[in-house]
């Protein structure tokens, strides 16, 4: 083996972190030879400017010596290395550059699986058709360079499900990772290779798990998994590394009535939308707001913490439902106990919930929370309907008195293949709020029509000025506009 186990991990380490690709760390081992040490090649990558960033460089040498005390990894990276003796011997090669990088690779796998189909470029390379033969820390190293890697090539999910082809989802489309059809105990092995024993046995009694992954401060990952009829499935929500503004999110032409809502100091803030739609995002955008802007004490509960949000101007307490609170209601009741300003429940799903965050938007705190719905009259009617006829009455009144707004949006696919936001904004007046002590929601669309003073605005109004400003297709926009005035005026 001309490559110590240490070089070897190096290698396969940093590639899988994006760090440096592996056509780049064979091209330094016909420089260097086979007598070479692993702080040789850490020094030769940063003297070359090869790798910026030296802390992370370090991480991955630190864990390329703890994983060469079990051996040399099951696939040698640099087997496709001529005999580095007799290329040194030869400048001319020695001094070749290097191959463009195909991929970011992922370990144990130096070219993509011959059956592969065809795939778009800067996807991970995956060894799927070997993970029966991997041992247990080769496919975790292998599993979190598959989900780095497709973190950066700018995948919103990775699907990794029994009976089908692993993929991923990039701009609300499939991409498929590679041809082969993982089995029952491929799907079993590989979502549970990064789970620890206690996680594993709830899984298995449960059927079904939610938890938050981190391998550092960047990279994040949701995870739910599953069992279905074929085996199990796990879903990865890549959570974005850094906290974008509401104006890199697409609320340029809304940013004043979204921080006019967010300056209170009490009511009730929704953010709706489908699953998918950017709602998490759109929430930790505005906590990120709220936090930089204020000086008050902000606790989330979540299922799970998706994005972190350090401490600026605010304290943030964040609490997720499992580890640190039995669920959203009982976090919700502790947290009226400890001297919050601003609560964010990262959904709500029942009616204790919904009660309680209703009950603290009246008694003196900003509360900003999440639910699935479609526009703002199919919330209200939700948010509503829950409770039971006798406490119709007394809800709708209360209800009418703290709503601050509501922000309904969905991601539609652009005309430059990536998205662009939608939205649809009400806001509390005199007049919408006549409408909710009443039961009269089926006025909301035309008073919100005629309150455009306030900041409103409608979805179909908002994705007809998208296509008028060729953003979005034809296509996209007859399918999200309702109306048939503005349907008729789309060529």
């Amino acid at each position: 083996m001309p490559y110590s186990a240490e070089i070897q991990w190096l290698a396969l380490q940093g590639a899988g972190k994006g760090l440096f690709t592996l056509s780049q760390v064979r091209a330094i081992a016909v420089k260097l030879g086979d007598k070479a040490e692993p702080v040789d090649f850490a020094q030769y990558l940063i003297d070359h400017d090869v790798v910026g960033d030296v802390a992370a460089l370090e991480g991955v040498l630190d864990e390329a010596m703890r994983l060469a005390v079990t051996g040399a990894p099951a696939q040698d990276p640099f087997s496709s290395v001529p005999n580095p003796r007799k290329q040194a011997s030869d400048p001319t090669e020695a001094e070749r550059p290097p191959a463009p990088a195909r991929a970011i690779a992922s370990p144990h796998t130096a070219a993509p699986e011959t059956n592969a189909p065809a795939r778009a470029t800067g996807l991970p390379v995956f060894p799927f058709q070997r993970i029966a033969t991997l041992e247990e820390e080769e496919l975790s190293v292998s599993l979190r360079s598959l989900l780095v890697g497709c973190a950066r090539a700018g995948a919103s999910d990775l699907h990794l499900s029994t009976g089908a082809r692993p993929f991923i989802r990039k701009n609300r489309k499939f991409e498929f990772l590679a041809d082969y059809v993982l089995t029952a105990k491929d799907a079993l092995r590989l979502n549970t290779a990064l789970l620890s024993e206690g996680q594993k046995k709830t899984f298995h009694d449960r059927k079904d798990y939610d938890y938050a992954l981190a391998f550092n401060n960047t990279d994040r990952y949701r995870v739910n998994l599953m069992m279905h009829k074929n085996g199990a499935a796990g879903a990865y929500r890549m959570v974005p590394d850094k906290v974008r503004s509401l104006d890199e999110l697409g609320f340029t032409a809304h940013i004043d009535t979204i921080k006019k809502m967010l300056s209170y100091h009490n009511g009730l803030i929704l953010i709706t939308g489908p699953v998918g739609s950017g709602k998490t995002t759109t929430l930790a955008s505005m906590v990120d707001y709220l936090n930089t802007t204020r000086t008050d004490h902000i606790i989330t509960v979540e299922d799970p913490i998706e994005v972190v949000q350090p401490a600026k101007g605010c304290n943030v307490s964040q609490r997720e439902v499992g580890p640190h609170t039995k669920s959203f209601f009982t976090a919700l009741k502790g947290a009226l106990r400890e001297d919050p300003d601003v609560i964010v429940i990262g959904e709500l799903r029942d009616l204790e919930t919904i009660e309680m965050a209703i009950s603290a938007s009246e008694t003196g705190h900003l509360v900003i929370g999440t639910m699935h719905t479609s526009d703002a009259a199919t919330t209200l009617n939700r948010l509503l309907d829950v409770f039971p006829a006798a406490q119709q009455s007394q809800i709708r009144a209360s209800v009418s008195e703290s709503l601050r707004g509501v922000v309904c949006q969905r991601l539609l696919p652009s005309l430059d293949e990536g998205l662009t936001l939608a939205c649809e904004i009400l806001v509390s007046n005199a007049a919408i709020q006549n409408l909710i002590r009443e039961g009269k929601t089926v006025g909301l669309r035309n008073t919100m029509e005629t309150g455009l003073k306030d900041g409103m605005c409608l979805m179909d109004n908002v994705v007809f000025a998208l296509h008028q400003q060729r953003k979005i297709s034809a296509e996209t926009a007859l399918a999200n506009i309702n109306n048939r005035i503005l349907r008729a005026k789309i060529s």
